[in-house]
């Protein structure tokens, strides 16, 4: 018995006919029926009724299909491990990055890993939290960081990529004491993220916790600009604690009570990921620790 053999077998089964399987395997017709005729006297058994109506599977055949194609699907399971083993992960990844989330290194992550698997297509999509996530639930994207505002969603999986504290980002001789509070803050310009951020979502909810409605007078979509902004003296830049590493000229004020910038890498939990994508995953673990 020989896989070319399982695989015509499955071929005639699907496409209902010798001639079809033929086009569909790219060989001649008389080769796939003497093939199949090789199998039945292996067998002894008679795989497929052939009549002038057409060719159908025979009780024996309908009992075999499956075995054919579960052995098909082994071999290709074992040629994905190999590849992967090998370093030889192809295929397509599709990922998404939620607007503001610019505090991580993105980029950089897909740079090393696109120079280690060059034949990997990558295809990525910036969008609001929620887009993302239905984008995951459609089986549209493979990964997605995501911004968290309370518990992650039940049907997901995730890392816990940044687990911060927000602060208040100013130049020296800004107005705010030792420490802020977001009331305090709905008193001044603020500079923050937009709607559908992560981080905004966390701003809102600790602003109405507080009775108080935060309405910046500036938005922008990374935390960069939202601290260049800042430094222009337009207003209190509100940013995960990170995105003032290495930035001169400001000064964080810590919020109270704290409240906490949240992302998230989320993948399906009712379907396993492509290699690429358990390959990009990896990486991504790596580089989290």
């Amino acid at each position: 018995m020989e896989l070319h053999q399982l695989r015509y077998l499955v071929a005639v089964a699907e496409e209902g006919g010798f001639t079809r399987a033929a086009a569909r395997e790219h060989v001649a017709q008389p080769g796939i029926s003497a093939q199949i005729a090789r199998l039945e006297r292996e067998l002894g058994q008679v795989l497929f009724d052939r009549s002038a109506r057409g060719v159908r599977l025979t009780p024996a055949g309908e009992a075999v299909l499956p075995h054919a194609r579960a052995a098909l699907a082994a071999v290709s399971g074992v040629r994905d491990t190999a590849d992967e083993l090998a370093g030889l992960v192809r295929g397509r990844v599709s990922v998404g990055m939620v607007r503001g989330g610019g505090v991580v290194d993105l980029p950089g992550l897909l740079g090393a890993f696109h120079r280690d698997h060059p034949g990997v297509e990558i295809r990525l999509v910036e969008a609001a939290t929620d887009a993302l996530l239905d984008g995951l639930r459609r089986h549209d994207l493979d990964l997605a960081w995501v911004g968290r505002d309370g518990d992650p969603p039940a049907d997901l999986d995730v890392d816990v990529v940044l687990d911060v504290p927000l602060v208040a980002a100013l130049p020296p001789d800004g107005p705010l004491g030792a420490t802020v509070t977001v009331a305090e803050l709905a008193e001044h310009p603020v500079i923050a993220l937009p709607v559908g951020a992560g981080v905004r979502a966390a701003l809102d909810r600790a602003a109405a916790d507080a009775g108080v409605t935060l309405r910046p007078a500036l938005e922008a979509g990374s935390p960069s600009v939202l601290v260049d902004l800042a430094l222009q003296g337009l207003g209190i830049a509100v940013v995960p604690s990170p995105a003032l590493s290495g930035r001169d000229g400001l000064r964080s004020v810590p919020i109270v009570p704290e409240v906490r910038a949240q992302i998230d890498l989320a993948r399906r939990r009712d379907a396993p990921l492509g290699p690429a994508a358990r390959a990009l995953l990896d990486r991504a673990r790596a580089w989290i620790a």
